[in-house]
């Protein structure tokens, strides 16, 4: 009993007999918004809770994907021909990659950038092709020069036509034109036109029959010549001279629109390679067939040089490379080592379907991230769906260049006293010129990176500074109400003493 007494002296909620307290109607209606004030404070603690908080800072970049960075793109050029469209990588450090194909993809396409085909091909790199030491000592000429108003019939009249197409000022046309006449004089001993008339050695001047070369190379896309049009406006555009095709009567025509098919010739170009090439072209094909052409390939021995050409005018180049975070270029051009350009009529016009810098980011990990960082992403891919055109109205020799500023962005979350990394992503803005320039035009893709990078950390709340704010709005609630009931209630016992005329 009396370690019971004891043990009650240490109450500290000592209770007050129910007979010896009062209610009062001011009480009540403390108590009603008593209640009312801590069930609005604790929502919004806990909404508070369970919102995430985020702190961002400036750092150095600590990258962990090492010193390269990869670049995905795809992007559609309406007036590049696939067969000499080159992706080229350049930095400060004197990186100097050109024509990547390895990581990269190129599809044919139409004037409303649709692909027309399966993926074009390019075939294995000649490094050098062989023009042979023939020199153009002005003789007699043995292929036979086609003129707008005769290459249908001829087209028409042979099994195997095959056109030089060339520029009388372009160095390696000239280069060619020697063995070029001394193999088509030798075929035509060979395989008498009048007699065999298997085959043919033909060119075509693309200087004097400007309106033959637009016409073919636009509905067939064989050597340079597109007409492009977008947005109502067209362009002449000559990519690459020489260029060889090879056109086989009957096969040579398309059921959807009666565009000719033919292949390209990419082989050494002095005399016997040349005709080494034509006899294997004959060779399947019998005389007493000659009006027929036959649909099987020729012997294997031709078809390293030989490939299909490219079936539009167009050129949607899609992949990737991996760069040096330093300063540099992502350039696309025509480029060929063995093929000359005419630069005032090149364009690059160009629309950007997707371009990004790091590792893609899974769309589900992206939407998830951005319901806890609302603004995360918005420049992960700043150029996607932009075109950008060269209307001609400033001029030939045009190259259109986008500036761009990366800077890595990391979000981390810190659980059970450990960081975890939930996206790291890189953002850029972007800034695009159209200029003349000297040089072969070119799409150029300047990008720099930051030295810097921008981390945001998600910093969780601690369960218990969560009680401890819902017991502080409790307690806090109910003492700042009891004093307000006090005050109340002490008030009206005054004034009604003064109404009794009691004096204190």
């Amino acid at each position: 009993m009396v370690s019971t007494n004891k043990l009650k002296s240490v109450d500290f909620y000592r209770k007050i007999p129910r007979d010896l307290t009062e209610a009062s109607l001011s009480g009540a209606g403390l108590s009603i918004v008593a209640a009312l004030a801590m069930v609005f404070l604790f929502g919004m603690e806990l909404n508070n809770y369970l919102t995430v908080n985020t702190s961002t800072s400036v750092i150095v970049d600590n990258s962990s994907d090492g010193e390269f960075l990869r670049i995905d793109f795809n992007l559609s050029f309406p007036s590049l021909s696939c067969e000499f469209a080159s992706v080229d990588v350049s930095d400060v450090l004197g990186t100097n990659r050109l024509n990547i194909t390895k990581t990269i993809r190129k599809f044919s396409i139409d004037h409303d950038l649709k692909p027309t085909g399966s993926e074009f091909h390019s075939g294995p790199v000649l490094h050098h092709i062989n023009h042979g030491d023939e020199v153009d000592e002005g003789s007699s000429e043995g292929s036979v020069s086609l003129k707008a108003h005769n290459f249908d019939q001829y087209t028409h009249q042979y099994p195997i036509l095959v056109v030089n197409f060339y520029a009388p000022w372009c160095y390696w046309s000239n280069r060619l034109k020697p063995s070029w006449e001394k193999a088509a004089k030798i075929i035509r001993e060979r395989y008498d036109p009048e007699i065999d008339g298997r085959i043919l050695l033909a060119k075509v001047d693309c200087t004097e029959e400007g309106d033959l070369c637009r016409r073919y190379f636009l509905d067939q896309c064989f050597l340079t010549c597109n007409l492009i049009s977008i947005g109502g406006t067209k362009w002449n555009h000559i990519q690459g001279y020489p260029s060889i095709r090879i056109f086989r009567k009957g096969s040579d025509l398309r059921d959807d629109h009666g565009h000719h098919d033919h292949e390209s010739y990419y082989g050494d170009r002095d005399t016997d390679s040349l005709v080494k090439t034509m006899e294997g072209l004959v060779a399947p094909i019998a005389m007493e067939s000659q009006r027929h052409a036959l649909e099987h390939k020729p012997e294997n021995a031709t078809e390293h040089v030989k490939r299909p050409a490219p079936s539009a005018g167009g050129c949607r180049i899609e992949g990737y490379v991996r760069v040096k975070k330093v300063p540099g270029n992502l350039m696309i051009s025509a480029r060929s080592g063995a093929h000359s350009f005419d630069s005032t009529q090149m364009n690059l016009s160009h629309v950007i379907s997707h371009f990004s810098f790091g590792m893609k980011v899974l769309p589900r990990v992206m939407s998830d991230v951005k319901r806890l960082i609302p603004h995360i992403g918005r420049s992960h891919d700043k150029l996607n769906g932009r075109s950008f055109i060269n209307h001609r109205d400033v001029g030939a020799n045009v190259t259109i260049e986008h500036y761009l500023q990366v800077v890595k962005t990391e979000v981390v979350t810190r659980r059970s006293s450990a960081e975890h990394k939930l996206i790291e992503e890189y953002e850029y803005t972007a800034h695009s010129s159209l200029a003349q320039t000297v040089y072969m035009p070119t799409a150029k893709f300047h990008f720099e990176l930051s030295p810097m990078q921008v981390l945001i950390t998600e910093n969780p709340k601690s369960f218990s500074h969560f009680i401890t704010n819902v017991c502080a709005i409790i307690g806090g609630v109910f003492t700042v109400a009891g004093i307000l009931d006090s005050i109340l209630h002490n008030t009206f016992r005054m004034m009604k003493k003064v109404e009794l005329g009691k004096n204190f």
